[in-house]
């Protein structure tokens, strides 16, 4: 990076206040990063958390003209969002579920505007939120409604990339969900995303059989031979570099994944275990296929550490590394 450029500027939404991404934001705040993080989040909730952990955080207000860069250690930008009713480490609370979808909304308007450079995300709870009546499926699926993006979920680890075909789906609506048209246009945002925000200039994506076997030539199912390789043909003939269907019990092995920048799979418990193996909790959620870049924390909300001070924050620091990968250069 340039070192007379403007350090890049992130939102970072906590998510669930009575969870650990309060922990996160004021821990993070001690750390030298490079960008400058923006808080979005009620004030008051990150004031009460620092002083729980014993943490001596300043907290400021985030002014987007403001042009002082870096921030110092031990203090954080925040912009304001008020929540509900004071949170309770640990305890859900329906209530704040709305305070949480707010920080979303927040954060979208803050890089759609120009204010932040990227999205950093942290653990959300889709129960509580349900509860409080929202119908809310995910991070993912909420921010391609916010942006009108067309959202493409993948995560990465050292060493591996896992970009799912459908995402937060009960396993028995997945291969009607799966069609020609759908596959397609995951592939080739998948395709352009890795070109575009990775830099990899002639992307080689596995694919993932749905069925054992990847159907076993149809005696295990037949979505491959009817779906997954016309399309995989017909994409083909365009120049995407796309292998498969392979079964996925042996597509994750060092020497499939040796020479392949991403691996598709047709659905989320598919592909996420074998990642977060690898990796977790120095994963990173991606959505690729939005007009903003946005990253999240590969974890939860862990309600039983939220206040205790064992909360890591390796996945955040590889969120916030990945979006400033990602962050378009002049």
């Amino acid at each position: 990076m340039n070192a007379d450029a403007p350090r890049p500027r992130l939102a970072f939404t906590p998510g669930e206040p009575a969870g650990i991404g309060p922990d996160l934001a004021v821990a993070i705040a001690t750390r030298d990063l490079p960008a400058t993080l923006v808080a979005v989040a009620d004030p008051g909730l990150l004031e009460r958390r620092a002083r729980q952990l014993n943490l001596d955080l300043k907290l400021r207000e985030f002014a987007p003209d403001d042009p002082t860069q870096p921030v110092p250690s031990g203090q954080l930008l925040f912009h304001r969002v008020a929540l509900r009713q004071p949170e309770q480490p640990g305890h859900l609370n329906a209530v704040n579920a709305e305070y949480v979808l707010d920080t979303l909304r927040a954060g979208v308007a803050l890089c759609r505007h120009g204010a932040c450079d990227g999205l950093v995300t942290g653990p959300v709870h889709k129960g509580v939120i349900n509860d409080a009546g929202v119908a809310f499926t995910g991070h993912t699926e909420f921010l391609a409604e916010l942006t009108s993006g067309y959202p493409v979920m993948m995560l990465a680890a050292p060493g591996l990339r896992v970009a799912l075909a459908t995402t937060h789906l009960p396993l028995h609506a997945v291969p009607a969900t799966i069609t020609r048209t759908l596959l397609e246009r995951v592939l080739r945002i998948l395709d352009h995303d890795l070109r575009t925000r990775f830099g990899i200039a002639r992307p080689r994506v596995l694919v993932c059989g749905l069925n054992p076997h990847a159907g076993e030539d149809g005696h295990l199912g037949t979505e491959e031979i009817d779906t997954i390789i016309p399309v995989l043909d017909a994409l083909r003939e365009e120049g995407l570099t796309l292998i498969g269907p392979l079964p996925a019990d042996t597509l994750f092995t060092p020497r499939n994944l040796q020479d392949a920048d991403a691996v598709l799979a047709m659905y989320h418990d598919q592909g996420l275990p074998v990642l977060k193996h690898m990796g977790f909790g120095n994963a990173v959620n991606i959505t690729l296929g939005l007009p903003i870049v946005r990253t999240s924390v590969d974890h939860g909300t862990a309600l039983d550490l939220a206040g205790t001070g064992r909360a890591g924050i390796g996945s955040l620091i590889a969120a916030i590394d990945q979006a400033v990968a990602m962050i378009p250069r002049p």
